[in-house]
């Protein structure tokens, strides 16, 4: 069964910097469940088929200007009727006015009522994005993630592999740190994983023989970042001698997380080898892929004319 997320409705109103014109007793106790939200129109006609009344509800110039043609009673209705349908908000947008009515039914049926300056189309666009955000499915992975020349780049590896030592090491080239030990990881669209350190560690790095320390206080402010989207995983492995690794990189490796498909390679580890160099070289060559150039395909692509030509002349020399 798929875990359900929410966000306090009093942090969504701390984010968009929303004037509060009614806040009832229990404001901080009101969770979002769901990142979708609905303009009341049918709703404030009194067709309530198929209403949610989990989700946000918005109000713009539209509904506005349509309550304002109606007498008071009609207007007190088409407020009670919604409010008393337990919804966690009403939010006016465009600084639309507040209708006495309005501020009465969500006084009677405390209903927390706000007003933003911000019109409907750009309020509803940024609202939905936010709550995607903050109710995206998760998983928690273990590992250390950094931003690497705009990668975001998730090293995994057994314990004790070297993967905070790398990080630290990178961190010193002038890349960033995003989470050390434990990577959430959420998915806020289809094909779109963001990565993240819990609250808890955030900032903090382990090094054996060192213990914890705070990556922000050590190398300053522009080396750490709140979170990153997923680009690589990259597996560090033992050097195993025998084994056969990839030697051009024609062959596209994923890893499935949550639904999405990330790209990975693994990249075996044994003294004299410079993880961090490598990792940057993985991250440019990753970002070279995604704008369609392909250097391991290339190279094929001359070898194989290469061969071809030489077999095309001696076949024209032996005739």
């Amino acid at each position: 069964m798929e875990e359900k997320y929410s966000v306090k409705l009093s942090k969504i109103a701390d984010e968009f910097e929303l004037t509060k014109v009614y806040i009832p007793p229990n404001y901080e106790d009101i969770n979002i469940v769901t990142s979708h939200i609905n303009r009341p129109g049918m709703q404030l006609v009194g067709f309530f088929n198929h209403f949610s009344n989990e989700r946000l509800q918005i109000m713009g110039i539209v509904e506005s200007m349509y309550l304002k043609t109606l007498p008071a009673n009609e207007r007190r209705k088409c407020f009670e009727m919604l409010m008393k349908r337990n919804i966690p908000a009403l939010i006016i947008c465009a600084n639309m006015e507040v209708f006495p009515e309005c501020l009465e039914m969500a006084q009677k049926y405390e209903v927390p009522l706000f007003k933003t300056g911000l019109n409907t189309s750009e309020f509803e666009a940024e609202l939905i994005t936010n709550l995607n955000t903050h109710l995206a499915p998760r998983i928690t992975r273990h590992g250390v993630m950094l931003e690497v020349y705009g990668e975001g780049i998730l090293i995994t590896g057994e314990s004790g592999i070297g993967k905070s030592e790398t990080a630290i090491e990178l961190v010193k080239r002038g890349h960033r740190l995003i989470a050390d030990d434990a990577v959430e990881i959420r998915k806020i669209s289809y094909n779109t994983l963001f990565g993240s350190a819990p609250e808890i560690i955030k900032h903090y790095i382990e090094i054996r023989g060192i213990g914890v320390v705070d990556v922000m206080r050590l190398f300053g402010m522009g080396a750490i970042k709140a979170y990153q989207q997923l680009d690589l995983i990259i597996d560090i492995q033992p050097w195993q001698d025998g084994m056969i690794y990839d030697r051009l990189g024609l062959e596209n490796q994923y890893t499935n997380l949550l639904g999405v498909k990330v790209p990975s390679i693994t990249i075996p580890v044994k003294p004299g080898r410079n993880l961090a160099v490598i990792i940057e070289v993985a991250a440019m060559n990753n970002r070279q892929k995604k704008m369609g150039y392909n250097s391991a395909q290339e190279f094929t692509d001359r070898i194989n004319k290469y061969f071809a030509e030489s077999l095309k002349n001696n076949k024209d020399g032996g005739q």
